[in-house]
This record gives C-alpha cells, sequence and structure tokens, in this order.
C-alpha cells in the first residue's frame, strides 16, 4: 500500500535534482503511482523524500497533489510494471519501466505488469535471485547518472531497483549500501550470487561504485566506463577490469531470509 505523503508522481519517470532548476544535476527518479513527502515548496519546484529516505527536487508537472484517500482507492490492487504499455483510465497511452505502478483503472496494451500479491512469488526475498534478475532485466540498459530503470541507471540504481524487488529496501547510493549487511571477504573468487562488491576512485576510499556478485568470480553492473549495464569476469587482465580490481574496497552479504 502506499503512504500517504502528499504527492503522487503521475509522469512516467520523475527526475529528482539537486537544485530547483531544470539544468540542475539529476541525482535519482522517481516512478509514476508512487508518493512522495514535500518537505519545502518554491513553486513550481517542491523538495521532496522518497519512500527510500532520498531527497531532491522535483518539477510540478511530474507531480500531482493528492488526497491519501483518493490515492488508496486508485491504488487499492496496485500492480507492479515490469516494462509495460499501459491505457490510462481516460484513454492515454503510456509506457512504463520496470518499478513503476499501475493505478486499477489502467489496462496493459503490451508488456507485463505482476500484482502486489504475486510480487514475493515471482521475486523471492533471495540476494542470488537478485543477481539474475540484474542479468534479466537490465540487459544492454545504458549508463544514466541518477536513474533507477532499464531506460537509464547509474550503479547504485541498478543495485537498489532489483533489490527492491526482491524484498530488499537498500538506499540510494553505493557508500550507503556499503553499510548494509554482512562484511564477507571481497575476493572475486570468494564471492557468490548476490554478494555486494564495492570499489572507489578516491584517494579518501569513500565508496564511489558497486557491483553485484554473480559467483564464478564474475559480477554484473552499471558503470560510465561500458557506456552502462555489463558482466565482467574479475580475474581477467583486461585492463578496465585490472583498474577495478585495484579500487575494491569491500563486499557485503545480505540475508536471505526476512
Amino acid at each position: 500500500m502506499i503512504r500517504s505523503a502528499g504527492l503522487l508522481v503521475i509522469a512516467s519517470i520523475a527526475p529528482l535534482l539537486a537544485e530547483p532548476r531544470a539544468d540542475a544535476e539529476q541525482t535519482s527518479q522517481r516512478l509514476a503511482g508512487h508518493e512522495l513527502e514535500v518537505l519545502e515548496v518554491r513553486t513550481p519546484w517542491f523538495r521532496v523524500r522518497g519512500q527510500d529516505g532520498y531527497e531532491g527536487w522535483v518539477h510540478a508537472g511530474y507531480v500531482r497533489a493528492m488526497a491519501a484517500r483518493e490515492i488508496a482507492r486508485r491504488y487499492a490492487g496496485p500492480r507492479t510494471s515490469l516494462g509495460c504499455v499501459a491505457i490510462t483510465g481516460d484513454g492515454r497511452r503510456r509506457a512504463l519501466p520496470l518499478g513503476a505502478l499501475l493505478a486499477d483503472d489502467e489496462t496493459v496494451e503490451s508488456g507485463e505488469v505482476v500484482g502486489a500479491g504475486a510480487l514475493r512469488t515471482r521475486f523471492p526475498r533471495d540476494p542470488a535471485a537478485a543477481a539474475e534478475t540484474a542479468l534479466a532485466r537490465f540487459e544492454a540498459a545504458p549508463y544514466q547518472w541518477g536513474g533507477i530503470t532499464p531506460w537509464g541507471v547509474d550503479c547504485s540504481g541498478m543495485v537498489q531497483t532489483v533489490f527492491g524487488l526482491h524484498g530488499f529496501a537498500l538506499p540510494r547510493d553505493a557508500w550507503q549500501q556499503a553499510e548494509i549487511g554482512t562484511v564477507v571477504d571481497p575476493a572475486p573468487d570468494s564471492l557468490v550470487a548476490g554478494d555486494l562488491l564495492f570499489f572507489s576512485s578516491r584517494e579518501d576510499r569513500r565508496v564511489t561504485h558497486v557491483a553485484i556478485a554473480l559467483g564464478d568470480a564474475r559480477a554484473v553492473h552499471s558503470a560510465i566506463g561500458r557506456g552502462g549495464w555489463s558482466v565482467e569476469r574479475l580475474t581477467t587482465e583486461d585492463p578496465y577490469v585490472v583498474t577495478m580490481r585495484a579500487r575494491i574496497t569491500g563486499a557485503r552479504r545480505l540475508t536471505r531470509q526476512r
């Protein structure tokens, strides 16, 4: 059930920006059907907080103020897009990315959706299954700073989205994700599918990048140096991978069961 927060995202994707201006840096995104808590208003901009606690500025054109009871009525049985084209109640066609929510009066023209009741069965709370989702759902996704969908995604955005589908509520940024779970040996041969592997390109070793281990010394990530989604064998002497290995700062393992 969507929580009452004041604003509902009505666009397929709503950019969250670092400042209240159109040319500001995109820091994250929020998707159709998700609510935002209003923290500050500078018309036509809102400083908002998403359900993951991440804050940013969103333009009024992407959202609509709506009473909690109206949202509850429209999303009594929310369905999650796995990538679809839907027809709204007033007849408009719109494409919805992975993770967007469909209102009850929307019909699916093409693509896939999954109901709330089936979400746990389709996407079990298992880190290894989340790794498989990263492979299947983000293949060929281009890199986009602040992106969280297969239409454009950054490293931590992919991790947050795929693990969120599998019931793990992870924070937005890689450095925050590096504080979740149990510390494990980051050696490529020691990692199992679903482990999170962290990297730093900074002198102070603050985490700047995250990848999802696949087992067999492989990992999947979204990186600007690869143009987006990429699967790496971490033991090769490819110059890009050699640099990755030198930047490893640690690894974490999430618990399978609640």
